[in-house]
């Protein structure tokens, strides 16, 4: 095995892969059988949940609404928007594209597990060891990034883009269109949140530095108002709940430069 430190020879490497690729398929037919077995909860209550306006985030809005003195403004009191199935299979692809990202979703640790895994063995003792708890820090990443999309991004989205009007014309969208509209949000969130990890790998084979990132700071800022008003509905609200977090994790990013350029220096 690659684990035990032996030299593997290309056909053994691509064995290898298979088998770590199997038990990722694997995996994510165990998470799709997961969601299949609770698809009230996860249909009904969670992938519609944003459709609702008793969603979580519609009240945080009003509250937050209220507490500022600026009445109702915030608060969202209708959806003027319908979803139909055009199609004979459009109700079971539907239901197919939930099982298969949620499957992935609840599967994605043991995938990154299984990565690090196979790429474990070619590093040396010291790249190891400073690559410790990558997996958990990668899925926590993820999974903050998928909150992150579910609750902030998809509802301002579903709002904005559900209540739009263009002459008397009413959404009538289609299901999948739904689907494709809120998977697309969260899970892009959840690997925009991964750019601390990425940094860090970056700094390690010194390719970016801690100084590079500070200098292009203000470049960086502009870069992630790009970003948030490609993935935001086009108000001021939306962008700076977006533009924040993604700032904050270009900073992490910085400090993460900076202490692997410390150790470096430490041990030379």
């Amino acid at each position: 095995m690659a684990g035990e430190g032996k030299d593997m020879s290309f056909l053994e490497h691509l064995e290898e892969l298979r088998g770590r690729l199997v038990r990722c398929v694997v995996a994510v037919l165990a998470g799709i059988i997961l969601v299949v077995a609770f698809e009230d909860i996860v249909i009904d209550q969670i992938i519609m949940g944003p459709r609702q306006l008793d969603f979580p985030t519609y009240r945080a809005f009003c509250w937050l609404s209220h507490q500022m003195g600026m009445g109702d403004r915030l608060c969202f009191s209708e959806m003027n928007f319908s979803l139909q199935s055009t199609t004979m299979g459009g109700n079971f692809s539907s239901f197919m594209l939930v099982s298969i990202i949620g499957g992935i979703v609840v599967a994605f640790p043991y995938i990154i597990f299984q990565l690090w895994g196979f790429i474990r063995p070619g590093l040396n003792n010291l790249e190891v060891k400073s690559a410790n708890g990558i997996v958990f820090y990668v899925s926590l990443l993820f999974f903050l990034g998928v909150l992150f999309g579910y609750f902030v991004l998809a509802p301002l989205s579903i709002q904005f883009l559900g209540n739009f009007q263009f002459a008397d014309v009413p959404v009538q969208a289609t299901v999948l269109s739904y689907l494709k509209l809120t998977t697309t949000l969260v899970l892009g969130t959840g690997l925009i949140f991964q750019m601390p990890v990425l940094i860090y790998f970056l700094a390690r084979i010194g390719l970016v530095s801690a100084a590079f990132l500070r200098k292009y700071r203000r470049h960086a800022f502009v870069v992630n108002l790009i970003v948030a008003a490609v993935l935001t509905p086009p108000d001021v609200t939306s962008q700076i709940l977006v533009t924040l977090p993604m700032v904050l994790l270009y900073e992490v990013s910085v400090l993460l430069a900076a202490r692997v350029e410390k150790g470096r220096e430490q041990k030379t």
